[in-house]
């Protein structure tokens, strides 16, 4: 596997040999010796980026010349996909079947889904009359699209081929050129994009690569040869991320946290959203931001939703992420797991109550946590309020349709919210009311890309998939013209 920097179309070592190591949730051993990305190996990356942006082919191909380069990238991604789903479940500890089938697959069609948008994506003119200097003229007014330049796209480490392409699609697609920094604690198969975008023949510079820890992504975010700054990950980063890009007023997309709810009224069909619930939440053992980490259930039907919800849970295949029949894996990190766990203390030793029986079939190695349900936990209380990013799913009761609203808006959050009612007419007038920038009704996780992902309040800023994406990447220029009107017919 490849585990050094990659800039200007070539593997390199970081600065110093600096490495850091990389280990395998599933195993606890070291996977990969990793280059570490210091400030000199960012400069050295923005530079290769900005000198393709300003002087490279790249920005002044066509959008169909772009995406044809874009759909080899992703025929390359899908052409490796066990390879990379492999990888992936060895370096992140998510089920085989799910890097595969998900991720990987995702990948390849964010790609491909943003090269099409770029190509389909008209700029905008409009027509007028205006005076000028005594004369009488038309207008025609052009919003013309420029490239932004250079952008710095900064991913978390629970999908990270997804999540990059996510935001590497629009942006390679819309004429820019990027340097991409992956997790330190995920960054193999965003390291492994070096190799697939020379077999595609992306040109050199486009795309730049820089594994590395904390002060990797300081010094990208704040480098004067960046435009653009797309971010993914947690709330106390995205706030520095913000105050950092404000010195030079670099725009920035924020993609945070959530505390999502699974609202269950009591005229859903109540095994199909036990089943909802279950996955909303352990699904990739709680380690994402759209996580139903929530169950707010209606008072009238808890006693016989909570039962169905225990027998999902009880019949999830717990095991080596590198079997295809697992489907719940180990957490990132031996610190990620003393993290999670301490919110399930926390919670009883204020009184909560663990509801199922104890899950006793954990592998003896990896960072394995198993799932847990908490009941009789106070509204206020850390495990309630605040973002686990884990296996863990509090139980809160409500009677009727303005108290789950409330509870559901309660805290900083407002990223995902899910649903689970008979009732189109409900659906729609809950989901008005609940501050979230999306709301998922008796689903979980099923959209258009080209519809608009991101959170409310202290959960992002911004929009990104189809033209909202699209637009980040691009600077609206007007171009004004004029002719006489007496030579409008020539």
């Amino acid at each position: 596997m490849e585990t050094r920097l990659f800039i200007n179309g070539r593997y390199e070592e970081a600065h110093g040999g600096r490495r850091f190591a990389d280990i395998e949730p599933g195993t606890e051993a070291a996977l990969a010796e990793i280059a570490d990305a210091g400030a000199d190996d960012i400069d050295r990356a923005v530079a290769a980026a900005r000198a393709a942006a300003d002087h490279g082919p790249w920005p002044r191909m066509s959008a169909e010349a772009r995406g044809k380069i874009l759909n080899r990238l992703a025929d390359e991604i899908e052409k490796r996909a066990r390879d990379l789903g492999l990888l992936e479940a060895r370096d992140v500890g998510k089920p085989v079947s799910e890097c595969v089938n998900h991720d990987i697959a995702r990948a390849a069609r964010n790609i491909r889904f943003f090269a099409a948008q770029a190509e389909t994506w008209t700029q905008e003119a409009s027509f007028g009359a205006a005076k000028f200097l005594g004369a009488d003229l038309r207008l025609v007014n052009v919003t013309a699209r420029a490239p932004l330049g250079v952008g710095a796209i900064i991913i978390p480490w629970n999908s990270p081929l997804m999540l990059g392409t996510w935001n590497l699609g629009p942006c390679l697609a819309a004429g820019n050129c990027c340097v991409l920094k992956p997790s330190e604690l995920a960054p193999l198969t965003s390291i492994a994009l070096g190799e697939i975008a020379n077999a595609a023949g992306l040109p050199a510079g486009v795309l730049n690569i820089v594994p590395g820890q904390g002060a990797a992504g300081a010094a990208l975010v704040g480098h004067p040869g960046v435009d653009g700054v797309a971010f993914t990950g947690g709330v106390a980063t995205g706030r520095r991320v913000m105050a950092a890009a404000a010195e030079s007023l670099k725009r920035v997309t924020l993609e945070l946290g959530g505390k999502s709810p699974n609202l269950v009224f009591a005229d859903a069909g109540l095994k199909r959203a036990a089943a909802g619930v279950a996955r909303s939440i352990f699904r990739s053992q709680g380690q994402s931001c759209v996580a139903g980490s929530r169950l707010l259930v209606e008072r009238k039907i808890a006693g016989d939703f909570i039962p169905l919800l225990l027998d999902e849970i009880g019949r999830l295949k717990i095991g080596d992420p590198l079997d295809d029949q697992t489907e719940y894996g180990p957490l990132i990190s031996a610190a990620h797991r003393e993290r999670v766990d301490g919110f399930v203390r926390e919670a009883r030793a204020a009184g909560a109550e663990i509801l199922g029986e104890p899950r006793r079939d954990l592998p003896e190695r990896g960072f394995y946590y198993p799932p847990v349900v908490l009941d009789r936990v106070a509204p206020d209380s850390h495990a309630v309020c605040e973002e686990i990013f884990g296996p863990v799913l509090t139980v809160e009761r409500f009677d009727g349709e303005d108290e789950a609203i409330a509870m559901a808006n309660a805290g900083r959050y407002g990223l995902a919210a899910y649903l689970w009612t008979g009732s189109a007419e409900r659906a729609l007038r809950v989901g008005e009311r609940i501050k979230t920038g999306m709301v998922w009704v008796n689903s979980f996780f099923l959209r258009d890309l080209r519809t608009p992902f991101g959170g409310a309040r202290q959960s992002g800023l911004g929009r990104q998939g189809g033209r909202y994406s699209l637009e980040f990447w691009t600077e609206p220029k007007l171009i004004c013209m004029t002719y006489p009107e007496d030579d409008a017919n020539g």
